[in-house]
């Protein structure tokens, strides 16, 4: 069912890094969180949209490999893209890639193989849709267009 990875690039922050000068391990969640509100604004809604409509979307699951290190000043791509897709459940891919500066744009990648960069970091995260008293929700019912336009991201 995965679609299309969308990439989001970060230059590596000195604050980032940890006394060893490589990027903090708590950082590449922040960054798979970045990847995530990136790739929903790709497809036309923020997450302030959705919660506007009473929507929330908590993190239920999170997994975590680190490979390589990132380190300062390091051009890296966040990777996102959807994995699983119900009306209750979606769950995303992440990858951390550090690229070179021709690389270093945000950018539109049909296959895992046609990503750029060496692979650093990769995971993904579980959210379930959930109303603002965090009782589980069917975005088929609440947000219908926003329902719509994930299935047909899924036939591609």
């Amino acid at each position: 069912m995965a679609n299309n990875w969308f990439v989001h690039p970060i230059r590596v922050r000195y604050q980032e890094t940890d006394q060893m000068g490589v990027v903090f391990h708590g950082n590449y969640v922040t960054w798979f969180e970045i990847g995530r509100t990136e790739w929903i604004r790709n497809i036309g809604y923020s997450y302030a949209d959705l919660e506007s409509k009473g929507l929330l979307f908590p993190v239920i699951d999170l997994a975590v490999s680190y490979g390589l290190p990132a380190k300062y000043d390091d051009m890296v791509i966040v990777c996102t893209r959807m994995k699983e897709f119900t009306p209750l459940r979606m769950e995303f891919q992440s990858q951390v890639r550090r690229v070179s500066e021709q690389h270093f744009k945000a950018a539109s990648f049909q296959s895992e193989e046609q990503l750029p960069g060496e692979l650093l970091v990769h995971g993904g995260t579980k959210h379930v849709w959930v109303n603002e008293h965090f009782k589980p929700t069917r975005l088929s019912k609440l947000m219908p267009e926003l329902y719509e336009k994930l299935t047909n991201l899924c036939k591609r």
